[in-house]
């Protein structure tokens, strides 16, 4: 009887399927899975599933922020409060991000379960745009009445850490009647028309 060696199966393609990839881990992680969570649900050590992750340059967070991140109520308000600073203030995911202690893609997934809706950068430059343009206008009014109290350009330069020639082109947006300008060297005598 002759016996014949059989090939061992290989194993599982589990290593290289979608889920334990170091991009699926990462998708994973920033859902809210713990690291323990994705070595029990892969089969893979600790450390291997660490390693991937850091190869995914996934930005790792602590316990409390994990438990932020999934608890019901907590992540409601903080998604509300994320929609509330991009839509009412203008900022960025990325500054949303660093506001909630989370990636780029979970500030974004935050904004869009409140409700948000993702703007473009243009869209982001403008209504940035409009809130410094707002803030100018209301720095220009307050510049006119001290003005017209009768503060001097030089003061209000001074006081706002300002060129004189800001200033003036603060007072000349709000409208500011300006003073006629003192001459404060000697007289001069009028010329005679001949």
């Amino acid at each position: 009887m002759e016996l014949r060696r059989v090939n061992p199966q290989p194993p599982p393609a589990d290593a290289e399927s979608a889920l334990v990839t170091p991009q699926g881990l990462r998708e994973q992680y920033e859902s809210g899975a713990t690291v323990t969570e994705l070595v029990a649900a892969s089969g893979l050590s600790y450390g291997t599933v660490l390693n991937r992750l850091r190869e995914a340059d996934t930005a790792m967070r602590t316990s409390w922020q994990t438990r932020r991140l999934r608890d019901g109520q907590a992540r409601r308000n903080l998604a509300a409060h994320l929609r509330r600073l991009y839509e009412q203030q203008g900022a960025t995911l990325a500054e949303l991000a660093t506001t909630a202690s989370v990636t780029r893609r979970a500030a974004r997934r935050l904004l869009i379960e409140a409700g948000g809706a993702p703007r473009t950068s243009q869209q982001t430059q403008r209504i940035r745009s409009a809130a410094r343009a707002a803030e100018r206008q209301k720095l220009a009014l307050s510049l006119r009445a001290r003005y017209e109290a009768g503060a001097t350009v030089p003061d209000l330069a001074e006081e706002c850490s300002y060129s004189v020639g800001t200033v003036y082109r603060l007072l000349h947006q709000a409208g500011t009647r300006m003073r006629p300008k003192h001459n404060h060297g000697p007289a001069r005598t009028p010329r005679k028309r001949s």
